[in-house]
């Protein structure tokens, strides 16, 4: 069973592996990354049971015959977050003013791709409105999604580091903390939506799979990490 997904919704599929290869005898392989590119994947043939992706993404795909009409089923809604180091101090971020001292006052700011990442798009969009793109550009630390840049994070040596990405990514990263939500007026809020494949060679186990990650065997995971359903 082959599933393309956003990197927001990595821990799910893994939370429910167990079960599901118990249950059916398949396996499954998954690729998480930033969104855009998980769309590029499937257009471009990657075999693909199960994609996760953001609503108006998977819309499209349903749209372009890649993803099954009235398959699309929503894992939850998931803020963006600002995280720090485990260990290090907590500045303020709820208010513009505080959110550009603290990006401001950082010697590395670590956000996923600004190009195909949902949330690396909007950090940039926030960082622009906040008018420091470009005294703050040598602090950029850019990874290919946000769980890859807060282990990053995590593992530097560099000192006085801050992180921007979905929630999920930071509660789910060992070694970071959320410090809060990105400020009200800077708010993204991102409803994570599965569908199934067009291309899918088993579709009653990709059924099975839709079922276990927007269901019941999911649902503590996903609040715990910071899904809102």
């Amino acid at each position: 069973m082959h599933v393309l997904s956003g990197g927001a919704a990595a821990a799910v599929v893994k939370a429910v592996q167990d079960e599901f290869e118990k249950s059916t005898g398949a396996s499954i392989h998954g690729t998480f990354s930033a969104v855009g590119m998980m769309k590029d994947k499937l257009i471009a043939g990657e075999p693909c049971d199960v994609i996760i992706l953001t609503k108006p993404l998977i819309d499209q795909l349903i749209a372009s015959g890649h993803v099954v009409a009235g398959s699309a089923r929503s894992l939850g809604r998931v803020k963006t977050g600002v995280a720090v180091r485990t260990g290090d101090a907590h500045p303020p971020v709820k208010t513009r003013a505080q959110l550009h001292a603290a990006l401001s006052a950082a010697q590395g700011i670590y956000f996923p791709d600004p190009e195909k990442a949902t949330a690396g798009i909007h950090v940039m969009n926030v960082i622009k409105a906040l008018g420091l793109e470009e005294s703050l550009r040598d602090k950029f630390r850019v990874y290919p999604n946000g769980a890859t840049a807060m282990s990053e994070m995590a593992k530097s040596k560099e000192a006085n580091l801050i992180g921007s990405t979905q929630v999920t990514e930071i509660n789910y990263t060992e070694g970071v903390d959320l410090v809060d939500v990105l400020p009200l007026e800077f708010e993204l809020n991102t409803d994570y939506t599965l569908g199934i494949c067009t291309q899918s060679t088993n579709p009653t186990n990709a059924q099975l799979l839709a079922d276990l990650l927007t269901g019941a065997a999911s649902q503590a995971v996903r609040k715990q990490g910071g899904f809102e359903f």
